[in-house]
């Protein structure tokens, strides 16, 4: 089977491409455009591992300027994740970057795979379309994202429906909550956090650090992805993806302090626009279709995270 994974080098997309290649009588497609000319160096390191096995394929081009019916010959599923990430930089004249790889780019692999006859589509989407909701999110929650991110996420996963309502396109959408793990990119919340109390530079937290995630490690995740492979009855499903514990931004802190050693020097910001207090994740639907069942606490995966750091840095652990 032939698999087409866009954004394959990012955070999430070359765990997933390991992953897959585990999987016998599988080739990957990677495509990642290297939009983000500092993120270069990380993700020549993300993709290291894929690149050595032959059953992988790399190709460094911008999805809107890349020859996807070329791409697509003979592909059988799709893992769309490329994506401009970020609640932060998603408003303002940035927002045009997000409308042209989380929207535009979108629309043209769509329209690229309407002539293909794929088993699955699947559109990775994000709890940010939810936006702020109290208690356990189901799928079928009124979506009301807070910021431009949320809503450019929001459109591909309209997109994705108009498509498979028109053409057939066989389309999955999975929403993922709150990953961390290895790789995780520098500008995200516990990579900033790892690497401040390592080097005694002030953290910054945006609001009171009471909000809560739920944290999803990268590991449970790529499971889930997989899993979406092979499974029955999903065509035309959103699925949530979440972690098995919540926690707030201080407890995350604490659980660090104990794992380093060290005390963490805060700094206390006013809270984002776009962010939400609170994020759950009903994850039924995801056990029930996939048999998604995460197993990696908080603390292990933060200590995962914490090796990675460590290795980048050069430094014992």
């Amino acid at each position: 089977m032939k698999i087409l994974v866009t954004g394959a080098a990012g955070f999430i997309g070359s765990h997933l491409c390991e992953r897959l290649l585990e999987i016998e009588k599988i080739e990957v497609i990677g495509i990642d455009g290297f939009i983000n000319p500092a993120l270069n160096v990380t993700k020549q390191r993300n993709l290291k591992l894929s690149l050595g096995s032959p059953q992988f394929e790399f190709h460094q081009v911008d999805l809107r300027q890349a020859d996807l019916a070329r791409l697509l010959d003979g592909v059988e599923v799709v893992y769309h994740l490329a994506a401009m990430p970020g609640v932060r930089t998603s408003w303002g004249t940035d927002f045009k970057a997000y409308v042209d790889h989380n929207i535009l780019a979108t629309q043209m692999l769509l329209e690229a795979a309407r002539g293909c006859p794929l088993k699955k589509f699947i559109y990775i989407s994000t709890s940010s379309v939810y936006g702020e909701k109290i208690g356990k999110v189901t799928e079928d929650s009124i979506p009301t994202p807070l910021s431009p991110y949320g809503v450019s996420k929001l459109t591909g996963e309209y997109l994705c429906k108009v498509y498979q309502a028109s053409y057939g396109i066989p389309v999955v959408i999975l929403r993922y909550f709150t990953l961390f793990g290895p790789r995780q990119r520098e500008d995200m919340a516990f990579h900033r956090f790892i690497k401040g109390i390592l080097e005694g530079q002030p953290i910054y937290i945006y609001g009171d650090g009471k909000q809560t995630r739920d944290f999803t490690f990268i590991r449970d995740c790529v499971e889930a992805t997989v899993a979406a492979l092979d499974a029955k009855g999903v065509i035309g499903e959103t699925i949530n993806i979440g972690g098995r514990e919540r926690a707030s931004i201080l407890e995350v802190i604490s659980i660090l302090e104990d794992l380093l050693n060290k005390k963490a020097t805060l700094e206390f910001l006013e809270r984002l626009k776009g962010d939400p207090l609170d994020t759950w994740a009903d994850i039924s639907k995801a056990k029930r279709l996939i048999n998604y069942n995460p197993i990696s606490t908080l603390k292990t995966g933060l200590e995962q995270q914490i090796k990675d750091i460590c290795d980048i840095m050069s430094l014992p652990r």
